[in-house]
């Protein structure tokens, strides 16, 4: 079983930051990741209070996407909300979805969430373009590890 601590060493949080600014600066969109403790219950419902809790139902134009990780029970998934869903369908998440799996089966999981986030980036550039200066950043864009710390730099535990 993985745990978030070990997660959190095998992330490496600045690149997946990186990869969110990157994503972000072409779209008025956000994206967030979010790696959970342990805990019983349905893990796509949790998902979905994180994404409130995340704030991530607020954006301006509901075009919020979640990737919600959790180690311990080897289980993610990735939500968008209602004005990027409607535009790219179950489709695209399952499509995004499938390439985080095989990555993080691979032990890459850095790879893949860089890989989902720059592809939910590209479908969220395409429906919901930066507005340039106008364009404001609704969510931080760091790794949400729940614990309130921010995340190691250098690989550092």
């Amino acid at each position: 079983m993985m745990h978030r601590a070990k997660l959190r060493k095998l992330i490496d949080a600045e690149a997946v930051k990186r990869a969110i600014e990157g994503a972000e600066r072409q779209t008025s969109g956000e994206i967030r990741v979010s790696v959970s403790t342990f805990f019983w219950g349905d893990v796509r419902k949790t998902a979905e209070r994180a994404f409130s809790r995340m704030g991530m139902d607020r954006t301006q134009h509901r075009n919020g996407v979640l990737f919600f990780i959790v180690p311990s029970r080897k289980r993610f998934v990735v939500l968008g909300d209602s004005g990027i869903h409607e535009k790219v369908g179950q489709e695209f998440w399952d499509g995004v979805a499938a390439a985080l799996s095989e990555r993080f089966r691979e032990g890459d999981f850095t790879g893949g969430l860089v890989h989902g986030i720059t592809e939910a980036g590209r479908q969220l550039a395409t429906h919901f373009p930066s507005e340039g200066e106008r364009d404001e950043n609704e969510l931080p864009d760091d790794v949400d590890f729940g614990d309130g710390k921010k995340p190691p730099k250098d690989g550092a535990p």
